[in-house]
C-alpha cells in the first residue's frame, strides 16, 4: 500500500529492535511507540520515554489501552471518526497530526501537548507494526495560548488573516466594539468581502504584500461596516506571524475618529473664539507670552487707541499700547507663575497724548498649539476723572462745613474716604464702653496685647475679649482696620484730650 512504509531490510519481528534502522531510530528527537495488531506496546525509543518522564517501556502501559488510561489523554484536533485514529491505525489507517494533551500520572499540574501521526510498517504480507511518531509540542502549544489570550484581551483593535485563503481567522474583541460587527461577520470572511485596506493610498501595494507575506507599513484606510453603514477611518498594519504553523497576518487598528471628533471640535472652538474675539466690545489683543508682542488685535483694541481699524497691528506692545514697564514685569512674572492678572490698574499715555486709565486682564490661552496671552483693556479714564471731581467738590464744600448737621459731616466724610476702600463707621451708632476706649486709644498708639493688660493692669484674656468686641462694633477684621477708623472717627485719644487741643 502507498501509504505504508516497507522495511524490506529487517528480515523478522525478532530481530526488529536489534537492528540498523532501530539504532536509527532511537536517535530520533520524535518520539517513536511501535505496536503490535492486538493493540500490545512493543517497544518505544529514549525519545518516547523522556516525554513522558519514564524511564521504562513497561512504564508506558502494556497495551495501547492502558497507556491511554494511564496518562489521560485528551483530543485537542477534532476527528469526526467514530473510533480513535490510534484504533484505526491498529486496523491499517495511517493518521497524521492529531494533537493531544497529557496528563502525567501523579501530576495534576503538569500536561504536556503532543503532535502526533500513525504509520503502518509492513515486515512482510502477513506481519504489521503500528508506529505512533510524536512530537512534544508543549512549549509551542503554551506560546500559542499565550497569544491567543493576550490577542484577545488587547485593546488594540486586531484580525488575523491566513494567507493561502486571505480569509480571516482571528478577531479580538477590540475590533468588534470599534466596528460593531459580530465574530460572524467576520470570521471566515475575505479580504475582499471585508476591505480592511479600503481608501488607502496604497490599497494595491497593501494588497500584494499581504499575497506575499511581507510586513504592511501603517496607512489610513475607510472601514465599511455593513451592519452600521457608516465609514470608520483608521490607521491599518500587518505584520507576518505563524498560527498554528500557518501563515499569517496579523493586522492591527487605530481608530482615528476620536482623534477626528476632538479635531474637529478644537477646529469648531478655535473658530468661535476667533469670531467673538473680533466681535467682542472690549478692546482685546493676543500677546506673545515671552515679549507681549502683539500679535493679534481686535477693532475695538484699534479703536481704543486711536489706530486704523482696517489695519491689523502686530509687532511690539509698546509701540501701540505703551503699558509702563513695571506693569509688563508685573503681567509677565504672574503668567510665569501660573496665575492670570485680574483688574490691574495702569495710567497709560497713548501716542495722541492722551493720558488714560486701564483696568488690565491678563491669561495664558492655547492657540494652535502655541500659548498665547489673551489681553483685555477696560478704559476707565472717564470714571476716575469723575470721582475726582466729586471728591474734590466734597474736600471744597467741606472746607466751610459749620452750617451742616453732624450726621451729614459724617456721611460726607464717608463718601471722602471711599477712595481708600476703608469702611467708615458713623459715631453715631458706636457705642463704647469707657474701658473698650481705652483699650481702643492703647491699640492705636501701638501696643501689642500683653502690654495693653500691663498698662490698664488686667488680664490678658480680658484684654483679648474687649479687642472682639471692638472689632464687632467697630465692624472690622483686623488691629489695621480698627486703628484706621479710630483715627477717622476721632476715637484714637482720650476725649480729655481732644477739649485741650
Amino acid at each position: 500500500m502507498s501509504d505504508q512504509l516497507a522495511i524490506t531490510d529487517i528480515p523478522c519481528p525478532d530481530d526488529l529492535f536489534s537492528s540498523p534502522l532501530s539504532q536509527l531510530i532511537e536517535e530520533m528527537r520524535e518520539g517513536v511507540m511501535l505496536l503490535d495488531p492486538d493493540g500490545s506496546l512493543r517497544w518505544a525509543n529514549r525519545a518516547a520515554l523522556a516525554m513522558h518522564e519514564v524511564s521504562r517501556v513497561d512504564a508506558l502501559g502494556t497495551t495501547i489501552v492502558e497507556y491511554r488510561e494511564r496518562f489521560q489523554l485528551r483530543f485537542k484536533t477534532p476527528h469526526d471518526q467514530p473510533h480513535p485514529p490510534v484504533v484505526q491505525l491498529l486496523e491499517g489507517t495511517p493518521f497524521d497530526d492529531v494533537v493531544v494533551e497529557v496528563l502525567l500520572p501523579d501530576q495534576a499540574d503538569h500536561l504536556r501537548v503532543h503532535r502526533t501521526r500513525g504509520r503502518v510498517l509492513s515486515i512482510d504480507d502477513t506481519t504489521h507494526v503500528a508506529a505512533l511518531i510524536i512530537e512534544d509540542i508543549t512549549a509551542l502549544a503554551s506560546a500559542e495560548e499565550r497569544f491567543e489570550r493576550s490577542f484577545n484581551i488587547n485593546p488594540a483593535p486586531a484580525l488575523i488573516c491566513r494567507l493561502h485563503d486571505q480569509r480571516f481567522i482571528r478577531v479580538n474583541q477590540g475590533f468588534l466594539d470599534m466596528t460593531e460587527l459580530s465574530e460572524q461577520d467576520v470570521l471566515d470572511r475575505s479580504i475582499h468581502e471585508l476591505d480592511v485596506f479600503a481608501g488607502a493610498d496604497q490599497r494595491e501595494q497593501a494588497l500584494r504584500r499581504l499575497e506575499e507575506g511581507l510586513m504592511i507599513a501603517q496607512m489610513e484606510a475607510v472601514l465599511h461596516p455593513r451592519s452600521t453603514g457608516e465609514s470608520k477611518c483608521v490607521v491599518v498594519a500587518g505584520q507576518p506571524i505563524e498560527v498554528g504553523e500557518e501563515d499569517c497576518m496579523l493586522l492591527t487598528f487605530t481608530d482615528l475618529e476620536p482623534t477626528r471628533r476632538a479635531q474637529s471640535a478644537l477646529r469648531r472652538s478655535e473658530a468661535q473664539f476667533s469670531t467673538l474675539f473680533h466681535l467682542s466690545p472690549v478692546p482685546t489683543a493676543l500677546a506673545d507670552h515671552h515679549t507681549l508682542s502683539l500679535l493679534e488685535v481686535n477693532d475695538a483694541f484699534n479703536s481704543a487707541l486711536g489706530h486704523d481699524a482696517s489695519v491689523s497691528q502686530t509687532g511690539p506692545l509698546t509701540q501701540y499700547a505703551p503699558l509702563p514697564a513695571a506693569v509688563r514685569r508685573r503681567i509677565l512674572s504672574a503668567l510665569d507663575a501660573g496665575e492670570t492678572i485680574s483688574g490691574l490698574e495702569s495710567n497709560v499715555t497713548i501716542p495722541g497724548g492722551d493720558c488714560l486709565t486701564w483696568l488690565i486682564s491678563a491669561t495664558m490661552v492655547s492657540i494652535d498649539d502655541h500659548d498665547r496671552v489673551l489681553l483685555t483693556l477696560v478704559d476707565i479714564t472717564q470714571r476716575k476723572r469723575t470721582e475726582a471731581e466729586l471728591f474734590a467738590a466734597i474736600d471744597t464744600v467741606m472746607q466751610d462745613a459749620s452750617w451742616f448737621t453732624r450726621t451729614l459731616v459724617e456721611k460726607l466724610a464717608s463718601v471722602r474716604h471711599t477712595r481708600h476702600s476703608v469702611p467708615v463707621t458713623s459715631p453715631s451708632v458706636i457705642n463704647l464702653s469707657v474701658r473698650e476706649r481705652e483699650v481702643l486709644i492703647l491699640l492705636c498708639q501701638g501696643l501689642s496685647d500683653k502690654r495693653v493688660a500691663t498698662e490698664l493692669s488686667l488680664a490678658h484674656s480680658t484684654v483679648r475679649n474687649y479687642i472682639a468686641s471692638l472689632y464687632r462694633k467697630l465692624d472690622v477684621h483686623s488691629r489695621s482696620e480698627a486703628i484706621i477708623v479710630a483715627r477717622q472717627q476721632g476715637l484714637d485719644v482720650a476725649p480729655d484730650s481732644k477739649k485741650t487741643s
